[in-house]
C-alpha cells in the first residue's frame, strides 16, 4: 500500500505524495531549551522519528530532509537565567545536551537539520520586511505585528470562530495594535534583554516568526509535512501559516499537517502542583530508554495517551518477549518487515505494527523480528537503569557460557550451581527456545 497521513488542514486521511520524491521535506517543532524536557515533549520527538525511519525506508535514507529546530530566545528562557543567575548561553547549551541525551536514551536519530533561532535573525528580519512590503504586517512603538485581517482565509488549520481563537491566543491588550487578533513579530528589547539591531530598533522575534523562518531557510517557501503537537495548532502553527504563506504567496505552507494528542499520568492532566510532572530525564533513572519508546507507541499517535506505571511494566514484559531470541538481540537494523511496515504506512499506525511484531515472533522468523525492531529505534539494552554499572559482565556472559556447556553435558548439579550463582549476582537468566540463554539485571 502507499503511505497515507492523517492532514488536519483537511481533516482526512489523504495518500502521501511528496512535491520531490528525490527531497522529502519534514519540519517538527522543537524544544525550548530553559528546563529538562517532560515526558509529553517526547511523544512527538517519538512519534515523528518513526516517520522519518518510515519516509528514509520509503525514499531512501539521502532523500529525506527532516528538520526541527532549537528555540533559544524566548521569554521564558530570559526568566528562568535570571532566576539563575547564568547567562542565557550557558542556559541554553546546557538545557539542549540535555536534551540530546535525554531523547538519544529514547533511540531517537538526529534530525537532518537542527537550526538554532538565535542562528537566523536575518532570515526572520527579511520574513517580516516582505510582510510589512505586501501590506499583511505594519510596524507601530518598536513592535512589529501581523495584520490578521488582511488574509482572509485565517484559521484553515484550527477551524475556529473568532471568540475562541481570542480567547485560546489569550490575546494582549495594547494600544499599538490595530485588530485585537493581531499578533508580534517583532517587539523591543531593553537593555537587559536579549536583542539585535532591525530596522524597527534593537529588539527579538516574537515566537512564531522563527519556525516560519527557518523552515523556509532550510526547506524552501512550500515543503511536504509540518509536524507537532496538538496544543500547538492555535496560535502557533495557525500564525506560522498566515505569515508563510502571506511573506511568499503560496495557497499552502506544507502540504499535511500532523498532530499527536494529549498525554497525561495515571488519568490525570499532568502538572507540577499534581506532583506527576515527569521528566524524561527522571523516568530514564527507572526505565530503560526502549521501554519508554515503546510504551509511547502502543497507543496511536493521534488518541490521547494515558501514561501509566502499569503500561510501563507491560512495555519492558513485552519487549523482553521479543528480544529474548538470539536472532532479535543480535540482529543490525535493516528493512521493517513488509507487515510492520503496512501498517505504519497507514497514517502510523503503530498498534496494528506491534500486532505485527507478535506474528514475527516464532521459529524462524527471529531475524526478521530484531531487524525490524532495530530499524525501528529499539536497542534490546533492556538493563535496569543503574544495574549495568554494578556488575561485571564478562564474567557473567563466562558463566552463562559454562552453564550451557555443563547442560550439554547434562551436568544438572552443576547446572543448578551455576544459576543459583548468578542468582545471588542479581542477575536473572533465560532459556530461550534455540538453546541460546539471555540474562539480565533482576528488577
Amino acid at each position: 500500500m502507499s503511505l497515507r497521513l492523517y492532514n488536519t488542514l483537511t481533516r482526512t486521511k489523504e495518500d502521501f505524495a511528496p512535491l520531490d520524491p528525490s527531497n522529502v521535506r519534514m519540519y517538527v517543532c522543537g524544544p525550548t531549551v530553559y528546563d529538562y524536557a517532560h515526558i509529553g515533549n517526547a511523544r512527538p520527538v517519538i512519534v515523528f522519528d518513526v516517520l522519518f525511519r518510515l519516509l528514509r525506508q520509503l525514499y531512501g535514507a539521502g532523500h529525506v530532509t527532516y528538520v526541527r529546530n532549537i528555540t533559544d530566545v524566548d521569554d521564558k528562557i530570559n526568566a528562568r537565567a535570571r532566576e539563575e543567575g547564568v547567562s542565557i548561553r550557558e542556559l541554553t547549551e546546557r538545557t539542549a545536551k540535555q536534551f540530546h541525551e535525554d531523547i538519544a536514551a529514547l533511540g531517537v536519530l538526529p534530525p537532518t537539520v537542527e537550526p538554532r533561532a538565535t542562528e537566523h535573525i536575518a532570515e526572520m528580519i527579511a520574513l517580516i520586511g516582505k510582510l510589512i512590503a505586501s501590506g499583511h504586517a505594519y510596524a507601530a512603538d518598536g513592535h512589529v505585528l501581523f495584520d490578521v485581517p488582511s488574509m482572509k482565509d485565517y484559521g484553515q488549520l484550527s477551524r475556529r470562530s473568532l471568540d475562541e481563537m481570542v480567547a485560546g491566543a489569550r490575546v494582549d491588550v495594547a494600544p499599538y495594535k490595530r485588530g485585537e487578533m493581531d499578533f508580534v513579530l517583532w517587539k523591543p528589547s531593553d537593555e537587559g534583554t536579549p536583542g539585535w539591531k532591525s530596522p524597527w530598533g534593537r529588539g527579538r522575534p516574537g515566537w512564531h516568526i522563527e519556525c516560519s523562518a527557518m523552515s523556509w531557510k532550510h526547506l524552501g517557501e512550500v515543503f511536504d509535512i509540518h509536524g507537532g503537537g496538538i496544543d500547538l495548532i492555535f496560535p502557533h502553527h495557525e500564525n506560522e501559516i498566515a505569515q508563510t504563506r502571506c511573506a511568499f504567496g503560496h495557497r499552502v505552507m506544507a502540504n499535511i499537517w500532523m498532530h499527536n494528542g494529549f498525554l497525561q499520568v495515571e488519568g490525570q492532566k499532568m502538572s507540577k502542583s499534581l506532583g506527576n510532572f515527569l521528566t524524561i530525564h527522571d523516568l530514564l533513572k527507572d526505565w530503560p530508554g526502549d521501554v519508554l519508546r515503546f510504551n509511547m507507541l502502543r497507543t496511536h499517535y493521534r488518541q490521547p495517551i494515558d501514561w501509566t506505571v502499569k503500561g510501563l511494566e507491560e512495555s519492558w514484559r513485552l519487549l523482553e518477549g521479543f528480544f529474548n531470541n538470539a536472532g532479535a538481540v543480535h540482529a543490525e537494523a535493516g528493512r521493517i518487515a513488509p507487515h510492520v511496515r503496512e501498517a505504519l504506512e497507514d497514517d502510523l499506525n503503530t498498534p496494528k505494527a506491534i500486532a505485527e511484531l507478535h506474528a514475527l515472533d516464532r521459529p524462524g522468523h527471529q531475524n526478521e523480528l530484531g531487524e525490524t525492531l532495530k530499524a525501528l529505534g529499539f536497542t534490546g539494552n533492556l538493563v535496569t537503569p543503574g544495574a549495568e554499572t554494578n556488575v561485571d559482565e564478562a564474567a557473567v556472559n563466562a558463566l552463562v557460557t559454562a552453564r550451557l556447556e555443563a547442560r550439554k553435558a547434562k551436568n544438572w548439579a552443576e547446572s543448578d550451581r551455576i544459576r543459583d550463582e548468578l542468582s545471588s549476582m542479581g542477575i536473572a537468566i533465560k532459556d530461550n527456545k534455540d538453546g541460546t540463554t539471555s540474562w539480565e539485571m533482576k528488577r
